[in-house]
């Protein structure tokens, strides 16, 4: 029997996220196979929008396989194939349900090193993210069940609030937050710990992120000015990168250049921001709200919207807000700011704006949680 919520989630993904119009191609890429139900319902919805539906499934453990096998024309031939195939889609769908978020941990750094720099830079941050229309979410399982400390049946119950947030509602909301940010130059960031950042956002623009390239969604970024960050972040969240995880990361900048690297796996971590010069700048500064994500789960497209943070991401910038900054990273690096995380402040030009996680503005308070949910 089809459960309804995830039919409604897989209407507003081609309907709204997508936009899906007849004759369209699109790739749904999926891992493990708890999504299978999600992907069921995508075909039938895509079919109904009268578009094509092309399925890529990939094992994680067959993929760790893979990847520790690999060699330099192995990365080539998969990029070669995957690409052609990228640049028949209009649109792309990604559903992360795996089985374990670690299963990557023990494939050797160099071989992670070459799948960004040979894979997915092209195929996806050069192709995909450049001309589809794209968007990637989570399917609950038992793995993110217990990441969040939670039963089964309650994960599913909590994920469907959080992919059905009233996101027209949400995106209304953004705009006078996405204003200020235009018009902003200098920015300042307290928080837990050493946390004291400065940088300039002038010239970049606000962008507002509600349910149409990540679901659940639920933040507005920009990026700072490329040389104007100075201080110290102290990333209150635990984050898995490329299979391993880290439970604190400190980072020192001078005129925006990572300067002073702490943290667990200190060794990974020196890898990590040595894959190439822009590791050690910043591409996106940005601020989350969904009001139902309010503790770390270890995943990414969750944590970064978690109410009451911000993440502030070594790597890759993005086209829509182009600080100039390239890389074969992106790493979404999070910090809370709620009062159970140890606080913060965010101020814009010397006026503060948010305070231990709530906007304190009155054009910005819809933003808060109680006015979302």
């Amino acid at each position: 029997m089809k459960d309804p919520r995830i039919v409604k989630i897989a209407k507003n993904l081609v309907n709204y996220s997508t936009k899906v119009k007849p004759g369209e191609n699109v790739l749904i890429e999926f891992k493990d196979d708890t999504p299978l139900p999600l992907v069921h319902a995508l075909i039938d919805e895509i079919k109904a929008a009268g578009g094509r539906a092309f399925v890529n499934h990939t094992d994680m453990q067959l993929q760790r396989r893979l990847l520790k096998a690999a060699d330099d024309e192995w990365f080539d031939t998969m990029c070669e194939i995957d690409l052609l195939r990228m640049k028949k889609m209009q649109a792309y769908i990604a559903i992360n349900g795996r089985n374990n978020s670690f299963e990557l941990s023990d494939v050797p750094q160099e071989q992670m090193k070459k799948n960004t720099q040979k894979y997915v830079i092209p195929v996806h941050f050069e192709q995909r993210v450049a001309h589809t229309k794209w968007c990637i979410l989570a399917f609950p399982n038992p793995s993110y069940a217990q990441a969040s400390s939670m039963s089964t049946e309650a994960f599913e119950d909590f994920y469907c609030d959080v992919c059905s947030v009233d996101y027209a509602k949400m995106d209304k909301a953004m705009d006078p937050l996405k204003k200020l940010m235009d018009k902003t130059d200098k920015v300042r960031l307290l928080g837990p710990g050493r946390t004291d950042l400065t940088f300039s956002i002038k010239g970049l623009p606000g962008v507002k992120c509600s349910g149409e390239y990540n679901i659940p969604d639920g933040e507005v970024f920009t990026a700072p000015v490329k040389d104007s960050v100075n201080g110290v972040i102290e990333y209150n969240t635990p984050s898995a990168y490329n299979g391993t995880r880290f439970d604190k990361v400190i980072l020192t900048f001078e005129k925006g250049k990572i300067v002073k690297i702490e943290g667990s796996n200190l060794e990974k971590l020196e890898e990590i921001f040595n894959t190439d010069e822009g590791a050690r700048y910043v591409g996106e500064f940005a601020i989350g709200v969904n009001p139902y994500v309010t503790k770390p789960m270890v995943d990414i497209l969750f944590d970064e919207k978690i109410c009451g943070s911000i993440h502030f991401t070594p790597g890759a910038t993005y086209d829509e807000c182009d600080n100039g900054n390239q890389s074969g990273i992106h790493w979404d690096l999070v910090m809370i700011q709620t009062p159970e995380y140890g606080g913060g402040e965010i101020y814009f030009d010397d006026v503060l704006i948010r305070k231990d996680g709530l906007f304190v503005l009155d054009e910005l308070k819809p933003l808060n949680p109680e006015n979302l949910k």
